[in-house]
């Protein structure tokens, strides 16, 4: 992939800070990748106009792209798809009635890449409740990227750190004591295949080793302290390495998460949320990149909610350092699928 790559960031909640470091980061990587903001066209030229007077906004239609496609921006411009909302947004006032428009942002991106308009698709953090409260049914981006694309089976993975850290779960928002029941070898092959099929296609790592943390405590200590690691994860893995996955494991979570063990590891499947996040987010100081695995396009995230707060407390209050490190991740996985695909 020669020239810029064009990834389309949706601005998530209007009354949050995701419009504001949309922005920083577009602008800021403008020489790197061209970034298309999607949301409210009148919201995102007052935002940049306070952030950077020099930043020039071109905004089109969403009947545009369809018809036209991009256009290409000038060297002190971004593209905006126009997304309007129904009430102009508050700074830190959530107002259900725009919850369908930020919904029509995820709509336009996912169409888009999955019509290879984009190369990469980023989120800004939105509020479930505020689309909940418009009478649409929403649980998150990772679902509805899931449905909107026809994906069976998704698998949440954190990167970050110095050197990269990358984090997998094998569960996610569950309860802790329904942890255990959700850990079927079924979808603990399923998930084990995502990640070595993405790491391979989307990093162009060519041979991934996984490394995979046990349940309990110790990983069981040989049964007396559960035996899910007898029965399913231990099988699993083995199986796993006779269909030529390097997945190896299980291992004690309090002690796999160590240089040593690290440094010739690709990514670390943890078994739920709370066992693999705290590493990666303490790593990471806060420049987290949530990735989807198994989708047909790339689809990268900030590590951070809306904080109303701070954007009820005015511009320059958030840290855009995640949504960075979102787009530059997007960009290196979008040059990895194109060179996995020509060859």
């Amino acid at each position: 992939m020669s020239q810029r790559p064009d990834i389309a960031i949706t601005c998530g909640e209007p009354a949050g800070i995701g419009p504001e470091i949309a922005i920083r980061a577009a602008w800021e990587l403008r020489g790197e990748v061209n970034g298309i903001l999607i949301g409210d066209a009148a919201l995102l030229s007052l935002l940049a106009r306070e952030i950077d007077p020099a930043i020039r906004l071109l905004a089109i239609s969403t009947q545009a792209l369809r018809n036209s496609g991009l256009p290409r921006p000038g060297p002190e411009q971004l593209v905006v798809i126009d997304c309007p909302l129904a009430e102009p947004a508050v700074p830190g006032k959530l107002d259900s009635r725009n919850g369908r428009a930020v919904l029509q942002t995820l709509d336009v991106a996912i169409r888009s890449a999955l019509g290879a308009v984009f190369q990469a698709v980023v989120t800004a953090p939105l509020q479930k409740s505020t689309i909940n409260d418009a009478g649409v049914p929403f649980t998150g981006h990772t679902e509805y990227f899931a449905e909107k694309t026809g994906t069976p089976q998704v698998v949440m993975m954190l990167a970050g750190g110095s050197p990269m850290l990358r984090v997998a779960l094998a569960t996610t928002h569950l309860p802790l004591k329904d942890v255990s029941a959700a850990i079927t070898a079924d979808s603990l092959v399923r998930t084990i295949d995502i990640i070595h099929a993405d790491l391979q296609r989307k990093f162009g790592i060519a041979a991934p080793r996984i490394l995979v943390t046990g349940l309990n405590p110790h990983a069981g200590e040989n049964g007396y302290l559960g035996r899910e690691e007898i029965e399913v994860i231990e099988p699993v893995l083995q199986d796993a390495r006779t269909r030529g996955i390097d997945a190896r494991g299980p291992y004690p979570a309090d002690t796999l998460f160590q240089p040593k063990y690290l440094e010739n590891a690709d990514c670390v499947l943890a078994m739920y949320h709370d066992q693999g996040l705290p590493v990666l987010k303490h790593a990471s100081f806060g420049r987290g990149v949530n990735i989807t695995l198994g989708l047909p396009i790339i689809r990268t995230s900030v590590d951070h909610g809306t904080a109303l707060d701070l954007a009820a407390a005015g511009l320059g209050h958030a840290d855009h350092g995640s949504m960075i490190e979102a787009i530059r991740i997007a960009a290196r996985m979008a040059q990895a699928s194109a060179a996995s695909t020509s060859s």
